[in-house]
């Protein structure tokens, strides 16, 4: 219960001593801690403390979990710092006060907003850990401007952090050596029962929102300082704080698809990308002696998509809509200025967007954590939308339902079309073709089109979605390469040959891909195809043989069809219907795309899901669940509409009948008497189990209210009967009652074992799906031939999970009962 609270604290508290040690021994001529070794063990806590603040998330601990990536990312960038100088490449007090003033500045402020709300929330501990490391961070900004304020300032607010860290780690050892009967104030962590709701609506607050808007707020204040005059320089001494906060931006990114919030997620892909970018121009100095240029046509295209995202979050919330309209400002101010982070304009955008963040965190924080709220429009905009007729947001138990009922991530496409669209355009540039394209590739080619088309495409993998992140991943190795190479000078006469036959067999694999995307929609076929066109201007390139404004025209409609792919992705994630359709699929064939029809996907973890199942049973309908084995299609006994059905769509042979479970050996006590005593025992020993017992059909079939279902089921004869040992199935049996079952296959095919196995091959002919993943066997029950136990013989018609010797073992026990 308290594991993540504990390590996150006492991590902190370890954090502090060191850097109390550190600032006690500064005026020493050598000081205790050598900068580097204090850097690395910065390093390690800033990793510990952003595991236990993610890991603690999932108990809803919003602002204990801000507190712990707030610092992990302080300490990150921090450490760095302190490395970079312990080898010299901070030479002198200067450089080090202008590498860590912004990265001071920010967490003063990030931390003093948190020690607020946690003061108004009576989260005491928590609240003096950040307003005691808010003051530290504040008092050495102090000490880089006024010889008046000592070091020793600074190491007495770490102290206090320090016996913060003491006393919770002595109430949580007095409470579990006393057995609970002594609780220290504050140090109770079973104590709150009262979880706050993650709000996973998309476009609003989720738990990660807070730490990625300080984030924001740490690169703002890099470029704000230089330009209010704070520090002295743009160098490579504050790169670490932009390249930590675009790291920890991806992870938020992914943390924020975690928690159904596309939108968010998005925007922070899009963040991320511009602080890689920010901290590339400043590396960049190092080795090339002019200030980088700047794509005009990446950015107006990205001011473009953060204009289009900015409307979407509106419709959410008004207000965050307006904090995105900072970053069309930023993008439109990078265009407009040939040297662009390194001019004024786009420095006096970062300071408005450092302030429009710190009002943001403490909204969305105060928010969640409050019971009175601040205004954010977000009512108002819901109720104007419920009068429209034409846009209707989702809303409802199903807008969080996984994809394919076994996913925990939300769509990622978006990210992936936004990423296309970014790429394409950036290529764009004219100049000479022969040179190193330094400053386009890499920020916004390889982390654009590469590093962020990856993380959709391993997304859009989690969800199930294979062919889909196939093409992302693909195109994305495509840009990394290709980019790197084409950074690198590597298409010069010598090697292009190497490069064209690597060009060519990325073209093969993509015109797989084109092929399988006959199959999907008419969208991504285009989207496939007029990539197509992207890796020949590559290849005509590497050969030396590009005709003049093919590349332009090549770039120009594979973004606009990315950009149209981002659109329709946007609308149906936010929207119900189709309001910019991605189209049917182009070739249909029987049996392939069966998971594209509207059948429900329900998740097996949800107890509401198992009721949703019952409930479509019981009206009639047809369902694939998840067994002890593989999965199966059902239907209620009692509905033989239902089971004439399931017969038709299994395509059943005569000589495989369908079967016939129940949840518990009750529910055929009032025929009892019509079985055998020694097939009774039987019944009772060998199940629940992976066992089919096949009885000599009697009355006892009418018992189970079976009716006209009974012709389907079994053979005039016999019938095989079974209790699975599954929770899941057992309660969706006590819900509907006996139901009918048959393998979820076309007769004649193979074993279904996944429910995506069961969308390609029954998708269009069943009312829902139970999703529970892989099956835990690849193998079906065993089949026993009962109708003959009374002589002592029994037979196997299958010999499938459970072996011959263990079915015997247990006839035998029955036997000498």
């Amino acid at each position: 219960e308290s594991l993540h609270s504990s390590i996150g604290l006492l991590g902190i508290s370890a954090g502090s001593l060191l850097l109390a040690v550190h600032f006690y021994s500064v005026p020493r001529a050598s000081p205790l801690i050598p900068s580097t070794a204090l850097g690395v063990l910065l390093l390690i806590l800033s990793s510990l403390l952003a595991y236990a603040g993610i890991r603690r998330s999932l108990r809803n601990a919003l602002l204990f979990l801000s507190l712990c990536l707030t610092i992990s990312v302080f300490w990150c960038g921090y450490g760095v710092v302190f490395i970079l100088g312990g080898q010299g490449v901070l030479n002198d007090t200067g450089d080090f006060r202008n590498a860590l003033v912004p990265g001071l500045v920010t967490f003063t402020l990030a931390l003093l907003v948190i020690a607020v709300v946690g003061f108004l929330c009576r989260e005491v501990i928590l609240a003096m850990v950040a307003s005691a490391v808010s003051l530290a961070s504040a008092h050495e900004v102090a000490t880089h401007y006024s010889t008046a304020f000592g070091s020793s300032a600074v190491a007495c607010n770490y102290m206090i952090v320090c016996l913060v860290g003491g006393y919770f780690g002595l109430g949580r050892i007095l409470y579990f050596l006393t057995k609970e009967k002594i609780v220290l104030p504050g140090t109770d962590l079973a104590t709150k029962k009262t979880p706050e709701p993650i709000q996973s609506t998309s476009g609003s607050v989720n738990h990660f929102a807070v730490t990625g808007l300080i984030l924001n707020m740490l690169s703002a204040s890099v470029f704000g300082c230089k330009l209010l005059g704070v520090t002295g320089r743009l160098f490579i001494g504050q790169v670490p704080w932009l390249w930590a906060a675009g790291i920890y931006q991806i992870g938020i990114c992914v943390l924020s698809y975690r928690a159904m919030d596309v939108l968010m997620a998005t925007f922070f892909g899009f963040t991320s990308i511009l602080k890689f970018a920010e901290g590339y121009c400043l590396l960049y100095l190092i080795w090339q002696p002019e200030e980088p240029s700047f794509p005009v046509p990446f950015l107006v295209v990205f001011s473009i998509l953060f204009v289009v995202l900015a409307l979407f979050f509106t419709l959410k919330s008004p207000v965050d809509g307006l904090y995105l309209l900072f970053y069309v400002a930023y993008c439109i101010a990078l265009a407009c200025r040939p040297k662009g982070f390194f001019e004024g304009g786009p420095q006096g955008v970062d300071v408005a967007i450092f302030v429009a963040s710190a009002l943001m965190t403490l909204i969305h924080l105060y928010n969640v954590k409050a019971s009175a709220k601040i205004p954010t429009g977000k009512g108002a905009m819901k109720a104007l939308l419920a009068r429209s007729s034409f846009l209707k947001l989702r809303e409802g138990a199903d807008l969080h339902a996984p994809y394919l009922g076994y996913s925990k991530y939300a769509d990622a496409e978006v990210l992936g079309y936004a990423c296309s669209v970014l790429a394409s355009f950036a290529i764009t540039v004219t100049g000479n073709p022969q040179a190193p394209l330094a400053t386009v590739v890499i920020p916004w080619v390889v982390v654009a089109g590469g590093i962020l088309k990856l993380l959709g495409g391993s997304v859009a993998f989690a969800r199930g979605k294979t062919l889909e992140s196939s093409a992302f991943i693909l195109y994305a190795v495509m840009w990394i390469i290709w980019g790197l190479a084409r950074y690198g000078g590597l298409y010069g006469t010598t090697r292009s040959f190497h490069a064209a036959v690597g060009i060519i067999a990325f073209m093969l694999f993509n015109g797989f891909i084109v092929f399988c995307t006959l199959f999907l929609n008419i969208a991504w076929f285009f989207y496939s195809l007029t990539f197509l066109l992207i890796a020949i201007s590559f290849l005509l390139e590497a050969v030396h043989a590009l005709p003049a404004g093919y590349d332009i025209a090549a770039t120009l409609i594979f973004g606009l069809v990315s950009f149209y792919c981002f659109l329709s992705a946007l609308f149906s994630s936010v929207f119900e219907g189709s309001f910019l359709p991605m189209g049917r699929p182009i070739v249909q064939l029987s049996g392939v795309g069966g998971g594209m029809t509207k059948c429900l996907h329900l998740p097996a973890r949800k107890a509401s899901s198992v009721k949703r199942i019952a409930d479509i049973l019981k009206n009639g309908g047809t369902c694939g669940i998840p067994t002890d084995t593989v999965y199966v299609l059902v239907a209620a006994c009692n509905r033989p509409d239902a089971v004439e059905k399931a017969h038709q769509t299994k395509r059943q042979a005569q000589d495989r009948p369908m079967s016939l479970w129940i949840s518990s050996l009750k529910q055929l006590e009032p025929a009892k008497h019509l079985f055998s005593p020694v097939l009774w025992d039987f019944m009772e020993a060998a199940w629940p189990s992976p066992i089919s017992l096949v009885v000599p059909r009697g009355e006892w079939v009418d018992f189970l209210g079976m009716k006209d279902s009974a012709k389907y089921v079994g053979t005039p004869q016999s019938v095989a009967i079974r209790i699975p040992d599954c929770s899941v199935t057992t309660h969706l049996i006590d819900l509907v009652g006996p139901i009918v079952v048959t393998s979820a296959n076309p007769t004649g095919e193979a074993d279904t074992t996944h429910h995506n196995q069961v969308y390609a091959k029954l998708g269009n002919k069943v009312d829902a799906v139970l999703c529970d993943g892989p099956s835990p066997e690849n193998i079906a029950s065993t089949v026993v031939d009962c109708t003959k136990i009374d002589s002592g013989n029994i037979g196997f018609f299958r010999v499938g999970i459970i072996p011959k010797s263990q079915v015997l073992q247990i006839l035998e026990q029955v036997q000498k009962k």
